[in-house]
């Protein structure tokens, strides 16, 4: 997975973190999971604040 792959990198959070509120959780902490996933080896460099955004809000709209 690469960070455009934005709903993908959404139902992975959800699977791995069922139990977290992706309204609340901070761009440090949706990083580091990301960063975490299986699958996921994109370069860590090309993450900014509008593809953090991004995911935030297609795993909310996954979480509903």
């Amino acid at each position: 997975m690469k960070w455009t792959d934005t709903y993908e990198l959404a139902a992975a959070l959800a699977e791995a973190h069922p139990d977290a509120d992706p309204a609340t959780v901070r761009f440090t902490q949706l990083r580091e999971w990301v960063l975490a996933l299986p699958g996921f080896n994109d370069d860590p460099g090309h993450c900014g604040e509008k593809i953090l955004e991004a995911i935030q809000m297609a795993w909310m709209d996954e979480a509903d």
